[in-house]
């Protein structure tokens, strides 16, 4: 079975794809507010699960990373406004430490493919 790598890096693929399943890098994103950054980051999934040929509606699974539990309600404000509400995923949230004090989400995304 191939495997099919998006946006390879000297560290990291965006994205990488096994048979009929697409593996997302953890999405962070831009922004001062975690209102911002989630919209930042699962804009960004949204186009890497595009150029996988997949879309959020075909997620299998979501791990949500916080920096502060928190700010849960804030997260879920903005991604009960972006899921497909016909096929949402299994998912997980839990507070972590992220890459750099900037980043208050990382969401990590595994989809099948269309």
């Amino acid at each position: 079975m191939s495997i099919k790598r998006i946006d390879v890096g000297s560290r990291m693929s965006g994205a990488v794809i096994h048979g009929n399943t697409v593996y997302l890098a953890g999405q962070v994103g831009e922004g001062e507010s975690v209102t911002d950054q989630c919209k930042s980051s699962l804009a960004e999934v949204d186009r890497l699960l595009a150029a996988s040929g997949s879309s959020k509606s075909k997620i299998l699974q979501t791990i949500i990373y916080l920096s502060d539990i928190a700010y849960f309600a804030e997260m879920n404000a903005v991604w009960e406004g972006w899921i497909d509400p016909a096929n949402p995923p299994a998912r997980a949230t839990s507070e972590a430490k992220l890459a750099a004090p900037k980043y208050k989400v990382e969401f990590i995304v595994t989809a099948a493919l269309d």
